[in-house]
């Protein structure tokens, strides 16, 4: 899939377009991640009392999953939306380096 949990992302079409942040999920099979402070919606909690904790009642905001085609990974050295290719190092491990500068993603 190319993005995974922990990455930088900003949305590339839809409402919130332009807004960035940190992959929380990600759903390859799928094809949905989970990004905080995109997507937000209103859920309505019930009061629950449970042995370990108290959940309070009232209204909270949960980021629901949205499609992997409508977000663009950020490249952490020149901080611009980037596409990845897979390169392969000498070791034999297959790297994801970003597409403008060549900075390598994960190592």
């Amino acid at each position: 899939m190319g993005i995974k949990t922990g990455d930088t992302v900003v949305v590339i079409s839809g409402v919130d377009k332009g807004k960035r942040g940190k992959v929380i999920k990600a759903m390859p099979r799928e094809g949905k991640v989970v990004v905080e402070g995109v997507n937000l919606r209103w859920k309505h909690q019930k009061f629950q009392r449970t042995r370990t904790m108290q959940v309070q009642s009232g209204r909270i905001q949960v980021p629901l999953p949205i499609p992997r085609c409508k977000v663009m990974l950020v490249c952490p050295r020149c901080d611009n939306p980037t596409r990845i290719k897979k390169v392969f190092l000498p070791d034999g491990r297959k790297v994801r380096a970003c597409k403008k500068c060549g900075e390598l993603i994960d190592e």
